[in-house]
Order: structure tokens, then sequence, then C-alpha cells
């Protein structure tokens, strides 16, 4: 069985078609998904998705795309909307400095505040991190040394440095469908180098459909084709990729409940 942790379920190619896409998920042997907020003023539409399916859970954050444009949301405000029992991590959040849609202050300081959030609730941070490597790692770095927090560098495409110093501070790296892609031997070779019980998978649907559906709207079911292809970077098979990224998942995402226990 397979996990998408990181997913927009109700986003434009998705939400019109969700019991279709929720249905294929399950032919594909995907058990479990995290659709993901990227505004808190969007997360009623998020949790109305999560509340329709005992296996979709939701995360409450601001991607950096949004840092401006969103409320100023603080880490008590963040801890207050995770209390709802469909809420397992918080963000996504984090930095982009390639399309530097809000100003850099700005992402840092509500980037902190997620972290903050993390810490004290427990739930695990969803990273997001785009040209920004060595502003990325020194936040982390300092804010690890406040004390330790749960965290997932998601949809990874980042550089090898990044990747170190973040498992270094016991954080885990989640692989999206760009492993798949032609050019990308460096985040492959990344890839390989990933400790199996730091690895996770995801789609990041809609976006970024992996090799054989590059160009189509991406669904949860595509994460057979990434855990296949991580398979092959890995040397090992399918089962055990399914296995150990499911496994990784359910650690890190402990509030998250296994279907059986759900049926229990």
């Amino acid at each position: 069985m397979f996990v998408d942790s990181h997913c927009h379920l109700d986003f434009d190619g998705l939400r019109e078609h969700l019991p279709n896409v929720v249905a294929r998920a399950g032919a594909a042997g995907v058990e479990t998904m995290v659709t993901i907020c990227t505004k808190v003023t969007a997360l009623p539409q998020v949790l109305a998705v999560a509340e329709q399916y005992d296996h979709i859970w939701c995360s409450v954050g601001i991607h950096p795309h949004e840092a401006e444009a969103e409320p100023r949301t603080s880490a008590e405000e963040l801890m207050r909307l995770a209390e709802h029992p469909k809420v397992v991590a918080i963000g996504e959040t984090g930095l982009d400095y390639f399309y530097d849609h809000s100003p850099r202050a700005i992402q840092q300081v509500q980037f902190r505040e997620h972290i903050r959030a993390a810490r004290e609730t427990g739930l695990p941070l969803i990273i997001h991190s785009r040209d920004a490597d060595e502003d990325m790692a020194q936040i982390l770095e300092e804010e690890h040394q406040l004390g330790p927090f749960p965290a997932l560098l998601h949809c990874f495409s980042s550089g090898p440095d990044l990747a170190k110093r973040s498992l270094a501070l016991g954080h885990s790296v989640s692989l999206s469908g760009i492993i798949t892609f032609k050019k990308a031997d460096e985040l492959r070779a990344i890839a390989a180098e990933v400790p199996y019980e730091r690895l996770l998978i995801e789609t990041d649907a809609p976006y970024l459909a992996p090799v054989p559906h590059r160009g189509k709207t991406n669904e949860p079911s595509f994460v057979v084709h990434t855990a296949a292809r991580l398979a092959e970077i890995k040397q090992t098979t399918v089962e055990q990729i399914a296995t150990a990224t499911t496994e990784n998942f359910y650690k890190l995402f402990s509030k998250v409940q296994r279907p059986q226990e759900q049926r229990s």
C-alpha cells in the first residue's frame, strides 16, 4: 500500500472530479492522502475535502507565495486551527526565492511562526524550499537550537547541502514525480543517499505529473510511478519502497489513523 503525503485535492483539476480521483487512488493501492493547505483563509475548503473521507487528512499553513497576501498568522493561531481532528501537519510553509511572490523578509517571519507551531504541537512541518537553500538551512539550524521539531522537506528539488543539513537535524525528505524527469540526474543522486528511514513519497497533485503522465493533471494514483522510479534508484523492489515510505509516513504524521485503526 502507498501513501500520498502531499496533494492539493481542493485545487482546480482535482476538486471537480474528486470522487473519481479518490476511487482511482484506492484502485492503485493508495490507502492514505494528505491534502495540503496553502492559505489559512482557504482552510474551510481544505477541511471540507478531508471531512468527506476517513482516509484523507489535511494540514494548516501559509505557502511562501501567499505570505504577504494572507493575514499575518501567529504560531498560537496555527496551533488553535491544528486542534481540529483532521489537521495532521503544519504548512506548507517555507521560502521561495525563485518567484519571490512575497517579500523574503515576510516569508522568513511567517516560516518561523510555523516552525514554532510545529515545535509546540509536535505535528510535522511541511517545508517548501526553492532557490533558498542557504537561508533555509540557516533558519532550520537556528530554530533547532531553540528546540527540535519534526519536519519534512516536501517535493525535494534542492541541492545536496540542504538535504545533508536537514537530515542532520532529524528531518525527512519527500520525493515527487520530479525524480522521473529526464534531466533530474542530480536529484536522483541525492535520493540514492537519503536513508530509507527518512524517505517519503508524494505527488504534489495536480502539479508535476510523473513519467509516463507528464503534461497531464497529476493525481494521487500516480504516486506509484514515483515509487517505481525510487525503487530503481535504490536498487530494490517497489514493495520495499511502499513499505518503507508508508511506515515512515505514519511515524512522522503521528496524528493520522491507519485504515485498520479507523475500522477497529
